[in-house]
């Protein structure tokens, strides 16, 4: 039996080789949290950035969330989904709304803090989020933009809510 542990180091490494794959590095998150939380957390660099990104993709619940849409994302690249879905995941339909949904459901993990700046970067395209919705590059990255977004936003939550962990990382830097 494989121990919760084990299985987290699985998945958590398994989302950074999928993410790589798919041209996110943790940088370009950590871009995004700093791009969101530089008026709140002077001091604040790519490192504690990195450090609070981490905490989210080892959340199982935020795994299984980034796993699913990445993984559906890659078969409609592929075009292994049925004709509907296929047809909604190449196009990227207004009206389907199930990419924001789950991502909503990351960042709500972390709280209104998270939710708020998920809905903002979503909105914004900030950095690389901008690449990711870029339809003239034939990739299907329907999940995969907004749930770099709810990352990036749920790693804001996280340092909301762990102040004093991040100004004594903030001190010893």
């Amino acid at each position: 039996m494989v121990s919760f542990e084990e299985q987290d180091k699985e998945y958590f490494e398994h989302i950074i080789r999928n993410l790589s794959d798919r041209g996110v590095q943790l940088d370009d998150i950590a871009e995004i949290v700093m791009f969101l939380e530089k008026d709140y957390i002077p001091g604040l660099n790519t490192e504690i950035a990195i450090h609070a990104i981490k905490k989210v993709l080892h959340k199982r619940e935020a795994q299984n969330a980034i796993m699913t849409g990445i993984e559906l994302d890659v078969l409609a690249e592929k075009g292994l989904l049925s004709g509907p879905m296929q047809r909604i995941m190449r196009t990227d339909e207004s009206t389907y709304g199930i990419d924001e949904n789950m991502a909503i459901t990351l960042a709500s993990l972390y709280g209104s803090v998270s939710v708020t700046n998920y809905g903002y970067v979503d909105k914004l395209k900030h950095g690389i989020l901008a690449k990711l919705n870029d339809k003239s590059t034939g990739k299907i990255n329907v999940f995969l933009d907004d749930l770099v977004g709810a990352i990036a936003a749920g790693a804001c939550g996280w340092l909301a809510h762990n102040e004093s962990t991040v100004q004594e990382m903030l001190k010893n830097k």
